[in-house]
């Protein structure tokens, strides 16, 4: 007697107990990386802080020096608003502090001497320079904050206290002055380390989430697909902090002398992370078209998440071969792209049908993104992905594609169509 087949469909409760296993797993990768951010941006902390204390101290001992005894409570605040400041803004808010002082000391002595002092004359010296500040700057800020705040200074304190405008401008001088010498010279930061620890929590995002539209092709669920496209626009506010730590890392490389000779892997790097934004975008339109050609039941052929994963597994090469800047690294990501697009190419002719068209589509892009991100030409990115995916066509056309390709038969003499000559229908001959 031949043995049963074996029950392979799944009952409810396994379906349940999957799904628990999967989102246990989810939520400790996402709790992982939760501390991870935290660990770093208590990092940050401690480098901003200990750099505002010093520039603080630097800046109040030097006014005291070069402008004698007394209050200069501006040099200091000055000098921590540098450091407080956005990375990467730092050089540009020392300009606009110093721009938006020396707005608020004219304005305000120009008016003072024209209406005198008062109430209302205070009032209307406060208006005109936050609107000049205005309309130099464009936007508000710092130049617009400083303008404002030293005109009524200017309307307030110089009638009781004459002389207050060059110490005014020349603490914002030194503050401005030392906090920018505290950040490039005294405790800069390492740029690479900067943009390294931006770029990693969306390298695993978006790898993490690959896998998973992998994981979701092989199995045939939707819902896991749309989970991983969720995940995957849960990576904007990763982003925002990248480009807001590449700016930074400019900065650094721009003006601290001691960072000057780690420039060209700063500019490869940088190049890497502006390919990888995009490789965000493009992963997402994956994720959604696998989701929608799961949910339409559409033929999903094994090369497909195979083609997926490589897609993962380059990306991973490519931080690591960024962060240490070495050449056999970008080789192996090259590499690993060039294995997807042969797999996806094989999927093609393997079969499918709308949406997973287009998702090979959409991973023939991400490829090219990321041979560019290793330094590759547009054109030799586009030539190097397309000859992998046609070998990869080349191992199993599709019948249709079998049909067009046959050559055109000759028709025998006699079977053509009456009042017309044979050799009417044979085909013209090739030259060459």
């Amino acid at each position: 007697m031949a043995d049963r087949p074996r029950d392979t469909v799944r009952s409810p409760l396994d379906r349940v107990v999957e799904r628990g296993g999967s989102a246990l797993a989810r939520a400790r990768a996402e709790g992982g990386m939760a501390s991870r951010n935290r660990m770093r941006q208590l990092e940050i902390t401690l480098v901003i802080s200990a750099q505002a204390g010093l520039a603080a101290a630097l800046a109040a001992l030097l006014a005291q020096w070069l402008l004698g005894s007394g209050g200069h409570v501006f040099a200091p605040a000055a000098a921590v608003g540098t450091i407080a400041t956005a990375i990467g803004q730092r050089a540009r808010r020392t300009f606009e502090l110093l721009i938006g002082v020396g707005l608020g000391i004219v304005v305000g002595d120009l008016l003072r001497a024209l209406l005198g002092s008062g109430s209302w004359q205070t009032g209307l010296v406060v208006t005109l320079a936050i609107a000049t500040a205005l309309l130099v700057a464009g936007r508000g800020g710092a130049l617009v904050g400083q303008a404002g705040g030293t005109a009524v200074l200017i309307a307030t304190l110089a009638p009781v206290q004459p002389g207050l405008e060059l110490p005014r401008l020349f603490d914002a001088l030194v503050g401005g002055l030392v906090g920018l010498f505290v950040v490039a010279l005294l405790l800069p930061v390492n740029p690479i380390r900067v943009l390294g620890k931006a770029v990693e929590p969306v390298t695993a995002g978006l790898t993490a989430q690959l896998d998973a539209v992998a994981h979701a092709l092989t199995r045939g669920d939707a819902d896991e697909a749309q989970r991983a496209l969720e995940d995957l626009r849960g990576l904007e506010p990763d982003i925002g902090r990248l480009n807001d730590a590449l700016s930074g890392a400019e900065e650094v490389v721009t003006i601290a002398p001691v960072r000057w000779r780690r420039r060209a892997q700063f500019h490869r790097y940088a190049e890497a992370t502006q390919h990888l934004e995009r490789l965000v975008l493009y992963a997402r339109s994956i994720a959604r078209r696998s989701a929608t050609a799961l949910q339409y039941d559409e033929p999903i052929p094994p090369a497909l998440p195979d083609a997926v994963v490589r897609l993962g597994a380059a990306t991973r090469e490519l931080n690591r071969a960024c962060r240490g800047g070495d050449d056999e690294d970008l080789e192996r990501t090259r590499e690993l792209v060039r294995e997807g697009a042969e797999l996806a190419g094989r999927a093609w002719s393997q079969g499918v049908r709308t949406y997973g068209e287009a998702m090979i589509s959409d991973l023939r892009t991400a490829q090219s993104e990321l041979l560019r991100a290793t330094g590759c030409r547009a054109e030799d990115a586009n030539g190097s992905v397309r000859r992998a995916a046609g070998a990869g066509e080349a191992e199993a056309r599709p019948p249709i594609r079998a049909r067009m390709s046959r050559p055109v038969r000759r028709r025998v003499a006699g079977r053509g169509v009456p009042g017309r000559r044979p050799d009417m229908f044979r085909p013209p001959t090739r030259v060459g």
